[in-house]
């Protein structure tokens, strides 16, 4: 089956039990269109006719644009304009629509986008390519000179989008189309009113004009490396979801420090806006650390007989304490534990970034938070059946009454952030989760991978994983048996019968050639109704035995985070 945006709904989430594809995607994906495509096409159609391929994919002898990754499922690229001296954060992505005919998806390789992110690969792949050759013919047609597109690059509203709506084989024919994004700089607040929620006393870093900041790479939809005075930080803003950034700057500003937790931001980025000309808050800068992120740390370190016990030790530990002091001292919780969020610092110790709060995927999650996500997703996604969506509405008005309010736009400084299932469980319950996704990124750095193999369908890695959890190789026996302790109640995840292989989603359990994508549907949409049935009876119990004072917060009994501590140490101490 094609990996589409359309199989992230039917296949990938919980929304497959019940999918129903909106009414203009109805007759554009599907089995019957699938079988159509792998017969033989015909030859107005065919890549071997000359007219359907691309020209050139070379770069312009002096390119004007740099391609620096993507996200959106293939769908946004970042680009940075290589003539201007100082460039802003502007974040004028491009877009590309993922409805495109299989002969241009074939020869720009818009499958491989999809699930191809980092700065190392993306540029290689022809739409990365198309996309610069684009941009120079449209720099330099449709501007006077570059002065003028300067002074029209920044004079956008921040986040505007260059859209291509008429994506073609040929670069001369591509409209680009610019998207002033007057409505995200609408929803941007100035200090003085998160001052207003915050308190006059709140300590707001340092303020920096937002044309101060000077682009040197985008690392990620919402983290750009800049340089201000000469000095290289992190600068981290959101072009959708605003209200996320304001809780991660409220959260960043107020946790109790601490040596293995990204510092507290170093300054308060305000742009002024073309919408009423208030100046906002954009985002802000935190400490840059270069040697980047675990996930691509581990398995590079690995295949170069890097990986050795002590470190992995050292930041299993820290990793720990950092958990402990978020709950002990801040009286937080984190649910974003992942090899992505955690990176080294010079002095290679692991530092937790990422407060947004919004959470892992399921693979990650603990199963308790995925039952109320399960649930959400349900009572909220426009692909489920009214009559459904009900029900599940029901059922969350009685975890969390009025979630709805939390899943608007809007910021209005709720005390415990947005996500929803979090919000639903104690104390005990959240650190039990905690633990849960500890025992998973233990088990990232005892094996010395980037993941599990199958984790996320719309995820590859410059290192792809060998292995899939609960699968050991390396792991010492010790820490297999705590992994597992922390990894209580843990389900099949759908990789264990549907995965990526290359750019398809095909079963485990037959050859590809003898599968069609409705086998794929299916049995998506069978795993999902397992597991929303197992979701609705566990939350049942959960609220039945509440009601009677007998549940039990840390239900799969797995161990605290200082019973984890204790564990590693003694590890520690007896592999000294």
């Amino acid at each position: 089956m094609e990996l589409s945006a359309t199989a992230i709904g039917e296949v990938v989430h919980p929304t497959a039990a019940y999918y129903r594809p909106p009414p203009e995607t109805q007759e554009q994906s599907g089995p019957h269109n699938e079988a159509n495509y792998l017969s033989e096409p015909p030859w107005i159609s065919s890549l071997l006719n000359p007219k359907n391929r691309i020209q050139s994919l070379d770069p312009p002898l002096n390119p004007l644009w740099r391609v620096d990754g993507c996200a959106g499922l293939g769908s946004q690229y970042y680009v940075i304009p290589l003539f201007i001296q100082h460039v802003p954060p502007i974040r004028m992505d491009v877009f590309v629509s993922n409805s495109q005919p299989h002969l241009i998806r074939d020869q720009l390789e818009l499958d491989k986008a999809f699930h191809t992110k980092d700065s190392a690969r993306l540029p290689r792949l022809s739409i990365a390519r198309h996309i610069v050759r684009i941009l120079q013919r449209w720099t330099t047609t449709d501007f006077h000179d570059l002065s003028s597109f300067e002074k029209f690059y920044k004079g956008v509203p921040f986040g505007s989008r260059l859209i291509l709506d008429n994506m073609s084989l040929d670069a001369d024919q591509v409209h680009v189309k610019v998207g002033l994004n007057h409505n995200l700089e609408h929803k941007l607040l100035p200090l003085s009113r998160l001052a207003d929620l915050w308190g006059p006393d709140f300590p707001f870093p340092p303020v920096v004009d937002f044309f101060d900041l000077h682009v040197v790479r985008v690392l990620h939809d919402s983290v750009c490396l800049v340089r201000i005075n000469g000095e290289l930080f992190i600068f981290k803003a959101l072009t959708s979801g605003a209200k996320y950034l304001y809780h991660e700057l409220k959260t960043l500003c107020t946790i109790e420090p601490h040596e293995n937790i990204i510092r507290r931001p170093m300054h308060v980025v305000t742009k002024r806006c073309n919408f009423g000309f208030k100046k906002a808050i954009a985002g802000f800068t935190t400490f840059y650390h270069p040697k980047g992120t675990l996930r691509d740390i581990l398995p590079s370190m690995r295949a170069h007989g890097l990986l050795h016990r002590v470190d992995q030790l050292k930041w299993s530990i820290q990793l720990t304490k950092a958990l402990e002091h978020l709950k002990s001292r801040s009286r937080t919780y984190y649910p974003d534990l992942r090899l992505d969020n955690i990176v080294l610092s010079e002095t290679s110790d692991v530092i937790m970034v990422d407060f947004e709060q919004r959470g892992v995927w399921c693979e990650f999650a603990a199963p308790e938070v995925n039952a109320i996500e399960y649930i959400r997703l349900m009572a909220t996604d426009e692909c489920v059946p009214e009559s459904i969506s009900d029900k599940y509405r029901k059922m969350m008005e009685e975890i969390v009454p009025g979630f709805e309010e939390l899943e608007s736009e809007k910021y209005t400084n709720p005390e415990y952030g947005f996500n929803v299932p979090w919000i639903a469980l104690s104390e005990p319950e959240q650190e039990a989760a905690e633990v849960y996704m500890l025992g998973r990124v233990l088990w990232c750095i005892f094996e010395g991978v980037s993941g599990p193999q199958k984790a996320a369908v719309w995820q590859s890695y410059r290192w792809e994983p060998d292995l899939e959890f609960p699968e050991y190789r390396r792991t010492p026996l010790a820490m297999r048996a705590l992994i597992d302790k922390c990894t209580r109640g843990r389900r099949d995840a759908l990789g264990n019968f549907i995965i990526r292989q290359n750019s398809q989603l095909v079963l485990t359990n037959k050859p590809v050639s003898e599968q069609s994508a409705e086998e794929v549907i299916q049995v998506a949409k069978r795993f999902w109704s397992t597991e929303i049935e197992v979701a609705e009876k566990y939350l049942e119990l959960r609220s039945s035995q509440r009601r009677k004072g007998g549940w039990n917060d840390n239900y799969y009994g797995r161990p605290t985070l200082n019973q984890v501590l204790e564990d590693l140490l003694s590890f520690q101490n007896g592999a000294a």
